[in-house]
Formats: structure tokens, C-alpha cells, sequence
């Protein structure tokens, strides 16, 4: 009989942000049920002050044709606005609109009870610990 190995981290890291995401996605779709997890990518890597959709797919290691696709979705649905980029007037800049914003601080709370949760679990050393950790992991790969 073969011997059963324990899930790789990678698989249970995986996992971990699945069920972390949906928690933060649900609030979202309580907000507005025609968010989509794929606009996670977008809200993520945003840059308040504004940001290029070159810079934007980059960040989320997408295509621009990918991140554009997504960038137009939510304009059209009121989440972002493109605006002239001040430093190169050709170029455009896309920002949070008020309603971008809200949806923001939707998120947050989310991730805020998500950050409770995990401190109720892992209490507040084992939190600290697992955000250092992750930190390195991050930094070394």
C-alpha cells in the first residue's frame, strides 16, 4: 500500500487564499452581486492616486488586453473612471470613482474581520508570526 503524503505548502497556500478570498469576494457581492472574483486583480493592485493600465497588468502579471477587458467592466460599472495623466496628456490615468472608493472600504472591512478570525485562531503572536513569515517568503521567491 502506497504511503500518503501531506499536501505540499504551495497546495495549502493555495488553498488558504481560496477561502480567504471568497470571504472578502462574498462582501463584495453583497455590495453588488455583478462583482466578479476576476476583478480582484484590479481592485488589488490599484494605486489610489492613479495608476496606467500598463502599470496596473504588470503589477497583476496580466496582459494589458486582460486588464483592459477587466478596467472596462468596472468603468461601466462605476468603479473607475479614466482621466488625463497629468504628466503625459496622451496618456490616461484610471482612478477609484466615489463608488470605487465605497467598494474599497467594503473590502477592508472585510479583510478586517478576516485578520480578527485569523487572531481568534492563531492568537495574536501566531498572527504576527505567519504575517512575518509570509513576508519572507514573499521577499525570497
Amino acid at each position: 500500500m502506497a504511503a500518503t503524503h501531506p499536501p505540499h505548502v504551495i497546495a495549502l497556500l493555495y488553498e488558504a487564499y481560496l477561502r480567504l478570498q471568497d470571504v472578502v469576494l462574498d462582501a463584495g457581492r453583497s455590495y453588488d452581486d455583478r462583482i466578479r472574483p476576476a476583478h480582484s486583480a484590479v481592485f488589488f493592485h490599484m494605486e489610489h492616486d492613479g495608476i496606467r493600465l500598463s502599470r496596473l497588468a504588470e503589477k497583476a502579471q496580466m496582459t494589458p488586453q486582460a486588464m483592459g477587458a477587466l478596467v472596462d467592466d468596472l468603468e461601466e460599472l462605476g468603479y473607475l473612471r479614466r482621466v488625463p495623466d497629468p504628466a503625459d496628456r496622451r496618456a490616461k490615468l484610471i482612478e477609484f470613482t466615489e463608488r470605487g472608493d465605497e467598494a474599497l472600504r467594503v473590502g477592508y472591512t472585510a479583510i478586517d474581520d478576516v485578520e480578527r478570525r485569523l487572531a481568534a485562531l492563531l492568537g495574536e503572536d501566531g498572527l504576527a508570526e505567519l504575517n512575518t513569515t509570509l513576508g519572507r517568503v514573499i521577499e525570497a521567491f
